[in-house]
């Protein structure tokens, strides 16, 4: 129960500090995007001092938004990192340690209170497109833990074989050299589509990009 009220007060949070003012929070509730990437590092993107490249759209991002510069993990590893994100809980608690294996026979369990379950109690659309690496069978992907679309990779972009997957359904057996290297613009490509689709409503987004 802690941990799901620390996974509320954290969307409250946001979702204050997401608005202009308490007028326009009564209104409509924020739309939640929320891009979590594998391997990046701290000075990789503009707003962190990236230098070489260009980063327009996410420096606007940080322009307009809020930029934070210290920001901690339960743990720096795919799965446990992300079972942090997910419940607000420390991984440990939610039986989550290191990264899952293909091998791997556990998850997030139902009992567990995720982001997209809370919004959901008020009417929000949501969707994961990346890569969600917290459970590979039915009952753990991200259509049971409370979001409406799936569309991604159970595991690493590194493991072999890696299917690919809508919903609870494999929908090829094993990516190709060239589905992994056009899989961040096949998830932002959906994410864009599904933005469109519920700008007229509440939504969380949840792109994880494998790389």
């Amino acid at each position: 129960m802690a941990c799901r009220g620390l996974l509320v007060a954290l969307l409250l949070a946001v979702a204050v500090a997401s608005t202009s003012g308490l007028a326009r929070a009564a209104e409509r509730p924020p739309n939640f995007v929320i891009i979590f990437i594998d391997d990046m590092g701290y000075a990789d993107i503009g707003p962190f001092g990236a230098e070489g490249y260009e980063t327009p759209h996410l420096n606007r991002m940080a322009r307009e938004g809020r930029r934070f510069t210290d920001f901690y993990v339960t743990q720096a590893v795919c799965s446990a990192s992300r079972a942090g994100l997910m419940t607000g809980c420390y991984n440990v608690r939610v039986g989550i340690q290191g990264w899952l294996r293909a091998a791997s026979d556990h998850g997030i369990h139902a009992d567990e209170m995720t982001l997209a379950e809370v919004v959901k109690q008020q009417g929000y659309a949501s969707a994961c497109y990346g890569k969600w690496h917290l459970g590979h069978h039915p009952k753990f992907l991200p259509t049971s833990q409370g979001f409406d679309e799936f569309f991604g990779i159970p595991w690493s972009n590194n493991m072999r074989p890696l299917p690919f997957m809508e919903g609870t359904r494999v929908s090829k057996p094993t990516l190709t050299e060239a589905d992994r290297n056009n899989f961040t613009a096949l998830c932002t490509q959906r994410a864009v589509r599904f933005i469109e689709s519920n700008k007229s409503r509440p939504f969380l987004l949840y792109l994880p990009h494998a790389m």
